[in-house]
């Protein structure tokens, strides 16, 4: 009996093993070795999601790989002609012109599948859920959803102004890899490179919201410079030149040092054709240039125009 017992333990035993669950850690081992190899969305990638799924379905990590392959997947690549120097922010794959001289140029684009984006959203919204306070996770979201609207990124703008009302009211302690410790400067530098991306996009609908989230963080913040410095980019690009040197100049105030406002200041009174008003920031420039070379050329020209006098 004990050695019958014993054989059907140890006939039991691979089976046993088959059904524990496998531990996340090694869950998430397996999932970076294999994408290494094939990719975030490759041959094997779901079969090993499910089955993390399966055993791990609050995993976060779990979830934002879930994320990478359906968002991974979701999208395209294409070539496009348009008659515009800049797409996306981007400069043509391939410039060209017709017989008429007109811009036919060819750009990258992404079509993207929306019942695999809206897979995506669940997984990271899933994941944000599970750790509200990680920032990198909102990055992920918003990051993609700037991808998805292309020119007219007004959810993204959305997005952005809600976590602006989080961090502003309720003052979460922030998370994300590599930085111990997450700053207002570190938030206000997170919201700007959004900023930026809309005003590398260019087109209208993109320009007002770079407006409009300058605009709705500086009512929680009135006197940051990056934001500031933002409207005056702003008008500078509508060529509304009074307004922008009042924000440039506003900021400088403060902030003489601001090299943000004391290049775009020059390049404002040189679209003017104002040389009072380059010298002065030039003056500024000479002073507070980011390298030796760049305070060396300003006070060149600075010199170069005083002789002329």
């Amino acid at each position: 009996m004990k050695r019958l017992a014993l054989l059907l333990l140890l006939t039991l035993c691979p089976l046993l093993a088959l059904s524990q669950q496998m531990p996340k850690e090694e869950y998430l081992r397996r999932y970076l070795n294999l994408t290494q190899r094939v990719g975030p969305d490759g041959v094997g990638v779901e079969t090993l999601l499910d089955k993390w799924e399966a055993d791990w379905p609050e995993d976060t990590q779990q979830l934002l790989a879930r994320f990478s392959f359906c968002f991974t997947r979701c999208r395209k690549a294409r070539v496009i002609q348009l008659d515009k120097d800049r797409y996306l922010g981007n400069e043509p794959l391939i410039p060209m012109t017709d017989s008429t001289g007109r811009k036919c140029n060819y750009f990258e684009d992404y079509v993207y599948d929306d019942d695999l984006f809206a897979a995506a959203n669940l997984a990271i919204d899933r994941a944000i859920a599970l750790a509200p306070r990680r920032l990198d996770y909102r990055q992920a979201k918003i990051s993609a959803l700037l991808a998805f609207e292309k020119e007219a990124p007004e959810m993204t703008a959305s997005a952005l102004k809600a976590l602006v009302d989080e961090h502003y009211t309720k003052h979460p302690v922030w998370e994300m890899d590599g930085i111990p410790e997450i700053t207002d400067a570190h938030f206000a530098a997170f919201l700007q490179d959004y900023c930026v991306a809309f005003f590398r996009l260019g087109s209208p609908t993109a320009l007002e919201q770079f407006k409009g989230l300058s605009e709705y963080i500086l009512r929680y913040d009135k006197d940051d410079p990056l934001f500031v410095d933002n409207l005056g980019s702003y008008y500078l690009v509508k060529k509304e030149y009074k307004k922008a040197q009042k924000y440039y100049d506003g900021v400088l105030k403060k902030h003489p040092d601001d090299l943000t406002a004391i290049r775009n200041g020059i390049l404002l009174a040189r679209a003017k054709k104002d040389v009072k008003l380059e010298k002065k920031y030039l003056s500024l420039l000479a002073a507070h240039g980011e390298t030796e070379s760049e305070r060396l050329g300003a006070q060149a020209r600075l010199d170069a125009y005083n002789t002329k006098r």
